[in-house]
């Protein structure tokens, strides 16, 4: 027999509070269970079975496919189920995600006139996923004992966090709930321990608007205006983060203004890393975490496609690329904008989940809100706006020595596309955020022209960098001004989901 807490069965709630609540009550006990189980199994000590906590569930059973219509859903493109059926998903983290799942759940009983059904699942927590943030209690063991781990403890089941649902290809067995959100609690946590590993700071930290850059030099420029910020007792921002949860406060910072972060902002002292981690992240953070968050994904897909595949289980506003590319067209300038309205695929990296055949549309909210940051920003408009800022399609490879490839294959490839710039980066991040949900947009700037006999030489690189990146920078942190000025709903489109979509955004 299994060593389990006390199990909870299924409660109805039409309380979006109360049913979080209960959520949290299921989700706090088990993981207790779980961390004092381990630190026994440390000690030394045998336990009386097969340790396992279960994650908490929400459900909701509809036999219509009427829906209210209220002006709290008029409009939304989610919050509701596809029709008449019984619909789940297992959840963690209610600490963390405690105002997105209370969205949620309001929607579902705004649309349906249900109860929601809250209790314990089946689905194991994996011992890996119940670890506090600085907890390594396992290092301690000798490997025998890591060992027996697995005859102790249930430990992470890839078969349970694929990416079916996300992809489209999930098929729900006879019997079964249909999946009422994307990712599975098993899903989530996976990702929030790969974001420590690879970001260096909490997932807890993450802001609502993500900028992706290629180049340190946007970081060092960030990490310069985050700073200011700090500086600024009327800043809109309270903290800013650096890896190794190295956190600034906003001078003359009331406790009472920390909203959600106040005990980590009090708590927590973070040390700056011996060494950067693989895509450091930094945050700009905001009371209500519609602040920004930025993260140095370095050169080549295989980075964008692994930090955006984790991201997207904190279920952001809009994540927006920032870099540099290799203009391809004879009229362009160095340090001129391409903001991408369409996306050539040769990166690769996602034709398992994503067909080449899908398209990535261009979406109008993020595109209108980049064009009028640029304006802004430059003070350019009209014809003087078009000569700086080409719109037009974006070619992304994972070849970065395509100039040298014979008969010049990949260049005629690219002017049949009409592509007007080319990188490494921007077609992943879009044709992430098109598969997750999550709005997406791309601005590059123009560093070299190789097709021209403009290639990066490290006199011209360094006057580009001193002319540009500031400037690049303040466009995107403008463009999500503009974008969270608007009603956050209107970013996650119709055209991001599909005819049978999960409620949950």
């Amino acid at each position: 027999m299994p060593y389990m807490p006390p199990f909870v069965a299924p409660l109805r709630f039409t309380d979006p509070a109360a049913a979080l609540a209960q959520v949290r009550h299921i989700y706090d006990t088990a993981i207790q269970h779980l961390r004092t189980s381990m630190q026994r199994f440390v000690a030394g000590e045998d336990l009386p079975g097969r340790v396992r906590a279960c994650y908490p569930f929400v459900r909701v059973h509809t036999h219509t496919n009427t829906r209210h219509a209220t002006p709290v859903t008029a409009g939304l493109s989610y919050g509701f189920v596809a029709g008449p059926g019984r619909y789940e998903t297992t959840l963690t983290r209610p600490d963390l995600f405690a105002r997105y799942y209370e969205q949620q759940f309001r929607l579902l009983l705004a649309n349906h006139p249900v109860e929601l059904e809250v209790g314990t699942s089946t689905q194991p927590i994996p011992i890996h996923f119940s670890f506090g943030e600085n907890d390594h209690i396992e290092g301690t063991m000798n490997a025998a004992r890591r060992t027996l781990m697995r005859e102790v403890f249930d430990l992470p089941d890839l078969a349970a966090m694929d990416d079916g649902i996300a992809n489209g290809t999930h098929r729900t067995a006879p019997g079964e709930a249909e999946p009422l959100a994307l990712f599975t609690g098993a899903r989530v946590d996976y990702s929030l321990q790969r974001l420590r590993h690879y970001t260096g700071t909490l997932p807890f930290w993450y802001q609502n608007f993500v900028l992706f850059t290629n180049y340190q030099f946007y970081i060092d420029e960030f990490v310069r205006l985050g700073h200011e910020a700090m500086a600024d007792e009327h800043s809109e921002y309270i903290a800013f983060i650096e890896p190794g949860n190295v956190i600034t406060r906003r001078r003359g910072l009331p406790a009472e203004a920390a909203g959600d972060f106040t005990e980590l902002l009090h708590g927590l002292q973070g040390t700056p890393p011996g060494r950067l981690p693989q895509m450091p992240a930094y945050h700009l953070v905001r009371a209500d975490r519609s602040g920004i968050s930025m993260v140095n994904i370095g050169v080549g897909p295989a980075n964008a496609k692994t930090i955006t595949d984790h991201i997207a289980v904190l279920r952001p506003h809009a994540w927006m690329m920032l870099g540099h590319c290799a203009g391809l067209r004879n009229t362009q300038q160095l340090g001129d904008y391409v903001l991408a309205h369409a996306y050539v695929r040769e990166d690769h990296v996602l034709d398992e989940e994503l067909p080449l055949w899908v398209p990535i549309p261009a979406l109008s909210e993020i595109q209108l809100a980049l064009e009028e940051a640029v304006a802004t920003v430059t003070g350019c408009q009209g014809p003087e706006l078009k000569a700086l800022m080409r719109t037009g399609t974006v070619a992304s490879t994972d070849n970065r020595n395509w100039e040298l490839l014979p008969d010049n294959e990949p260049q005629r490839r690219f002017s049949q596309s009409r592509a007007v710039a080319l990188d490494m980066e921007s077609a992943t991040i879009a044709a992430n955020g098109f598969r997750f949900r999550v709005p997406y947009g791309t601005l590059l700037c123009v560093s070299d022209k190789p097709l021209h006999g403009e290639i990066k030489l490290p006199g011209m690189a360094n006057h580009f960098y001193r002319e540009r990146v500031e400037q690049h920078l303040r466009i995107g942190m403008k463009a999500v001004e503009l974008l969270r000025g608007q009603n956050a709903s209107r970013l996650h489109s119709r055209k991001l989901r599909s005819f049978a979509e999960v409620a949950f955004q």
